[in-house]
């Protein structure tokens, strides 16, 4: 149970603040202390333990106190009945898809999601367990519907979507796969709880990888999968215990550090990627901008009835271009810096070209290649100047 009688009844910043932090009843140290330990103290009699329980402090393999802190935050956040965290948000993903699919199973899926996501559902999955996966335009009703079979099992979306920022909606799609007896698993990475509540909106569950924006600054992996407990114990039991995907402890600490200035941080990641998506939008080198903010986006109007708070801080666009000005574009920037990860304090940015393999999942614009940005917490101003020069010096401006 939360700490300090902190409850949903709180406000977004009070949870991120407080949520699973009391004083360190040793030292009465205010903030929770780093148990860099991978076992612990055992009974008197141990012989009824069960090796493999969750329940308690046993191995950090089962569970750790780090990890419980976190998971109390993020389960405050999110407004679920309990959460898991694991060692990355590929690891998360793994445990949902793992824990609630078998041989034989169906599995509707997004067709543009991150490149693990793809992988694990549209290759490792079928080729290894027989796990059988339909990639659908999950914008479309349409294409989900359709896309279902009698032994689906499983729609997975991610909404905004990686690298597309395709938006899905989720109160549909949750009642497109009840009335079919299948689970909706929600990866929200892009939004964060901060602007998105999967659960709230009718998901089974939802993913995040903390190592993005919840984490915020680019020094820790982990993931968190999120949902009413006995889907939760299932997964923690699954993909934790006997799979192996336990985050570290120092990992676990610092996500909950980075975690308690999410709200401060989501805001002006939210203000500044809308400022420089609507700059984008009027520059005549720019093919296209998808930013779900922009009331010309294709999925604005679904986001503005799903969102809490804002849109995001990462976006697409694709310049009026060859591939080497492309890259010309990105060798000019000095405040941008040319990196893969998103959710950063930093502003990074990543050019993906014409040879991407899932190139033909992608709507027809970014089929020239294209950017995803993903806006830091420098001044917005300074951002668009660093834009503005580097279309200068390609010859662009």
């Amino acid at each position: 149970m939360p700490n300090k009688n902190i409850s949903e009844a709180f406000g977004f910043a009070t949870r991120a603040v407080h949520g699973g932090n009391e004083a360190d009843r040793e030292t009465g140290a205010i903030r929770r202390p780093i148990t860099m330990a991978n076992s612990y103290e055992l009974p008197y009699d141990p012989t009824n333990i069960n090796w493999s329980g969750t329940g308690g402090n046993l191995y950090t393999r089962n569970g750790g106190a780090n990890q419980a802190y976190l998971q109390q935050k993020l389960a405050l956040l999110h407004g679920t009945e309990d959460c898991v965290v694991l060692a990355t948000g590929v690891a998360a993903l793994s445990g949902v898809f793992f824990a609630c699919l078998k041989s034989g199973d169906h599995a509707v899926v997004s067709d543009s999601t991150y490149i693990a996501t793809y992988r694990l559902m549209h290759e490792l999955l079928p080729e290894k367990y027989g796990i059988h996966t339909t990639l659908v335009d999950s914008s479309d009703m349409a294409s989900v519907r359709a896309a279902i079979k009698r032994n689906t099992r499983l729609i997975h979306i991610e909404t905004p979507a990686n690298p597309t920022l395709k938006v899905s909606d989720i109160r549909i799609i949750a009642e497109i796969a009840h009335a079919n007896r299948a689970l909706l698993s929600v990866d929200n990475t892009f939004a964060s709880p901060y602007n998105q509540l999967p659960n709230a909106l009718g998901a089974d569950l939802t993913v995040e990888s903390l190592t993005k924006y919840i984490n915020g600054h680019g020094d820790a992996l982990g993931g968190a999968v999120l949902g009413a407990k006995p889907l939760i114990d299932k997964i923690r039991g699954e993909a934790m215990v006997n799979l192996g995907g336990a985050i570290s402890p120092f990992n676990a600490w610092l996500i909950m550090r980075g975690a308690v200035t999410l709200p401060l941080r989501m805001r002006q990641h939210n203000e500044s990627a809308q400022k420089i998506a609507t700059f984008l939008a009027n520059q005549p080198q720019v093919r296209f901008v998808a930013y779900p903010g922009l009331e010309s986006d294709k999925g604005h109007t679904v986001a503005k009835s799903q969102t809490v708070n804002g849109y995001g801080g990462t976006l697409a666009f694709g310049l009026n271009a060859d591939h080497d000005a492309h890259c010309r574009f990105v060798s000019h920037l000095r405040v941008i810096t040319s990196a893969v990860s998103l959710g950063h304090d930093e502003s990074l940015i990543v050019y993906l070209g014409e040879n991407d393999e899932r190139q033909y999942l992608y709507p027809e614009e970014f089929h020239n290649g294209f950017f995803r940005l993903s806006v830091g917490l420098e001044d917005a101003e300074d951002i668009i100047a660093d834009i503005r020069q580097a279309l200068g010096n390609t010859g662009l401006f």
